[in-house]
């Protein structure tokens, strides 16, 4: 069974595949600090809870844009698991197309993986828009390669930083704000977020609908893509495995490889 882990700047997300079939899923608060045995003891708790142990996990994937917690990672998969995990970002693995860019090694491991599963699992020309830390607007071309992106402030970001930078403005959750038009501090940051970002991913998409001049499926991804989605026409599919399955179809294709 593959372990496939998804290291980000906000969570940590763990997956276990049979095959091509997610079994499991949980996601952990990134922390720098946390030791490969930390790792060890939460995750072997999370296992027994699906009837599974260590000695039921054979193979991993890590991609991370972290790079304090590999370390970690990486060795709590060579301990406990008793395996050397693949690394995405690793120049000796295959990831398909090479991406298109000015600067391919500084594409992030979570975006390749979103590449590959894009094009994987949509025909022709894909705009993936993960809703994380950064808004990231990925273009993936028929070819399957990552053909530029755009890459904008996630929403929970900018509401935090509105808290943090003005003293009277409270710290308020995002949520679907019911006018445009606040009758109070926290309705009108909640309308700013939400209707801002409505309008801001819904510009972005055309904007880069109307430059690549091609026809383009838009694939949403994220924590907030759910939340978003009813007030954007211009998303086509909501997917929030996108990443995890792309780090399941790169294990795939280089396993069998050194098989």
């Amino acid at each position: 069974m593959l372990l496939a882990i998804d290291a980000g700047n906000t969570n940590i997300a763990f997956a276990l595949y049979e095959g091509e079939k997610m079994r499991a899923q949980w996601r952990a608060v990134t922390q720098v600090s946390r030791t490969a045995d930390e790792y060890a003891v939460w995750l072997s708790q999370l296992l027994q809870l699906e009837g599974l142990s260590f000695a039921d996990l054979d193979a991993a994937i890590i991609a991370t844009v972290v790079p304090a917690v590999l370390f970690d990672l990486r060795d709590m998969c060579r301990k406990y698991l008793k395996t050397e995990p693949l690394r995405v970002g690793d120049p000796s693995l295959d990831l398909g197309p090479r991406p298109t860019v000015d600067h391919p090694e500084t594409v992030g491991a979570d975006r390749l993986c979103n590449t590959v599963a894009a094009h994987a699992g949509y025909k022709g020309a894909v705009i993936v828009v993960d809703f994380g830390t950064a808004t990231n607007f990925d273009i993936v071309s028929e070819a399957g390669a990552f053909d530029g992106s755009v890459i904008a402030p996630g929403a929970n970001l900018s509401i935090e930083a509105l808290h943090q930078a003005a003293a009277l403005l409270p710290r308020v959750a995002i949520m679907r704000a019911q006018k445009v038009i606040g009758r109070d501090t926290a309705s009108s940051m909640q309308s700013g977020v939400y209707w801002g970002y409505v309008g801001l991913i819904t510009g972005l998409i055309n904007g880069i609908k109307a430059e690549y001049a091609r026809p383009m499926t838009v694939v949403a991804t994220g924590g907030l893509a759910h939340l978003f989605r009813p007030d954007i026409p211009a998303i086509d599919h909501i997917d929030p495995d996108l990443t995890m399955r792309g780090l399941m179809l790169i294990h795939g294709r280089n396993a069998a490889k050194k098989a």
